[in-house]
């Protein structure tokens, strides 16, 4: 073998930083990872330890939450739902005294009117409440009426179901029942058992006008409703922009959790008036375009001579 040559098996050598130098010097190979992974858990945890420590206490974040709560309260009772409590038996049997209603204000801000059937929150149009005087609210039910969970005391408002929209003519006669454009309505189905449709307060034929509706109680021996107002301006109806929206659920108790829909009896297509008096013109025309048009085609077409 020649001299200086390297065998294959030859040590390596020992450079230092390498694990052989590492380990002649008695320090194991692994000590600078090690506390490397100290120094990075040191700084994580001393992160984690600042953020505990600048967390704010729960007292300091609950105004910020009591404040964003009443603020989407407000809104919601702006523009959303407002909650009602019913004063009266005048709606009975579909409501209670003492129930909850949900009432959806934000349909009208739409431009939508209310329509017949519907049961409807309106305010006073003058001379409804004149008698009726609230007791005056506690601080609490001030702060409910606030928020909308209670209706406010200064507002006087009513609760009926539309009988009758603008361009109606609505009337009643004793032992009969109340006809809307000349269709009878089979109110059995909504109104207090063993009241008759009107024979108390007989009415009509009146005209709605437009932009208003006539209203009535459910219990009709027990509410003094559009029938009893006819003296007044309106002649008894009220006028769609008093209208606060339309009562779609009973909230409260919790047994009497139900909702408002309208009755099958105000689907009658009769009761469209406007559209049961346009049905013969529309049809007569359909029926007179073709007519028309063939006498044109015969006129125009040349004659044969023989």
């Amino acid at each position: 073998m020649a001299v200086g040559a390297r065998s294959g098996h030859e040590e390596p050598e020992d450079r230092p930083g390498s694990p052989a130098h590492a380990e002649s010097a008695g320090e194991p190979a692994d000590s600078a990872t090690a506390s490397g992974a100290e120094s990075d858990g040191g700084a994580s945890g001393g992160s984690t330890a600042r953020k505990k420590k600048n967390a704010r206490p729960f007292w300091k974040e609950l105004p910020l939450l009591i404040g964003v709560a009443l603020i989407l309260a407000l809104l919601i009772k702006t523009f959303l739902v407002q909650a009602f409590s019913i004063p009266s038996d005048s709606m009975q049997n579909t409501l209670q005294r003492g129930d909850r209603v949900l009432v959806d204000k934000l349909t009208p801000w739409f431009g939508s009117e209310p329509e017949r059937g519907e049961v409807v929150v309106f305010h006073d149009p003058g001379g409804w409440l004149e008698d009726t005087q609230a007791p005056e609210p506690n601080a609490v039910q001030k702060f409910l009426s606030f928020i909308g969970l209670m209706p406010s005391a200064e507002e006087k408002d009513l609760i009926k179901r539309v009988i009758a929209i603008g361009g109606d003519t609505v009337e009643c006669k004793k032992n009969g029942p109340v006809e809307v454009n000349g269709t009878a309505l089979d109110d059995k189905s909504f109104i207090f058992k063993g009241n008759s449709a009107c024979d108390d307060q007989p009415f009509g034929p009146i005209k709605v006008p437009k932009g208003r509706i006539w209203v009535m109680g459910d219990h009709r021996q027990n509410s003094l409703d559009s029938r009893y107002h006819q003296n007044l301006p309106g002649g008894g109806t009220v006028s769609t922009d008093e209208v606060v929206g339309r009562a779609i659920v009973i909230a409260w108790p919790v047994n009497r959790w139900a909702t408002l829909p309208i009755p099958k009896t105000f689907d009658q297509p009769g009761l469209n008036a406007a559209a049961a008096a346009a049905a013969p013109g529309a049809i007569g025309l359909a029926g007179a375009v073709p007519l028309v048009l063939w006498r044109r085609r015969r006129r125009t077409s040349p004659r044969r001579t023989t």
